[in-house]
């Protein structure tokens, strides 16, 4: 997932995009514990990809309060 991709989404897409990518990086750090993980470089992309639409959606409240502003 591009950081543009996410740019287009608006921010209720972007939070159900957060909450899935939670839910994922829970049940990945669950299957870890017990050993069933194969595909460990998922957590790293998921852990990435949590944060690039944290950014974008921080962007995003940033450029509405500065409209708010002027």
């Amino acid at each position: 997932m591009n950081a543009s991709e996410l740019r287009e989404k608006t921010p209720d897409q972007l939070r159900d995009e957060l909450a899935n990518l939670k839910k994922e990086s829970f049940n990945l750090r669950f299957q870890q514990a017990t050993g069933a993980l194969e595909n460990t470089a998922r957590m790293r992309q998921v852990k990435r990809d949590t944060a690039r639409v944290l950014t974008v959606l921080n962007e995003k409240a940033a450029a509405a309060a500065t409209e708010a502003e002027a």
